[in-house]
């Protein structure tokens, strides 16, 4: 099973689409399915199946221990991962409620590290991806839009983690939650 952790985007799929229909239409460019947006906590990515109770057991332990409450989550303007020379990603970001994504984000790292998932090898940013980009057809006009453009996309009320199930195919990825952990 490939796996994350992450916090849904319930209710905010029209404005992420409409956030994205502000990015240039360039070749190079693919938008993510605005229904699959969400923040990813942890990338745990392939877990045998008969792990999947140790790891609801250690996301249960995580959210216990990051003593978060439920909480409200804003998202607006945009960024790029990893740099504005090279763009991979074109992304939301995170105006409120990144206080307890991080919390949280450290506290499942913490459990699932000691499970033997790979710690990620790069610092916590919290974020929605709205595209990637393929190559550098489309870099100078994205670029011009995170430097101008500062849309809100929404807020939402945040009061559980999920552990999701994403299958790649063809057509882009496929996502099933497999559990849910209350805040």
């Amino acid at each position: 099973m490939r796996l994350f952790v992450g916090v849904d985007l319930d209710g905010l799929a029209d404005s992420i689409a409409n956030t994205q229909a502000r990015l240039p239409d360039t070749g190079g460019l693919r938008r993510i399915a605005p229904e699959n947006a969400h923040v990813t906590l942890t990338f745990l990515g392939e877990v045998a199946p008969d792990r999947r109770d140790e790891v609801e057991n250690a996301l249960a332990t995580a959210v216990n221990d990051a003593g978060v409450d439920p909480f409200r989550l804003t998202v607006g303007g945009y960024g790029v991962f990893p740099s504005m020379q090279y763009i991979s990603v074109v992304w939301a970001g995170v105006r409120a409620g990144g206080r307890e994504l991080t919390r949280l984000h450290e506290a499942v790292e913490h459990e699932t590290t000691a499970l033997g998932v790979d710690a990620a090898d790069h610092g916590f940013t919290p974020h929605v991806t709205l595209a990637r980009m393929d190559d550098a057809r489309g870099k100078a006009a994205v670029q011009r839009l995170v430097r101008e453009a500062d849309p809100t996309v929404g807020s939402v009320e945040v009061s559980e983690i999920r552990l999701t199930e994403s299958t790649l195919t063809e057509t882009g990825p496929e996502y099933d939650t497999v559990t849910r952990v209350r805040l």
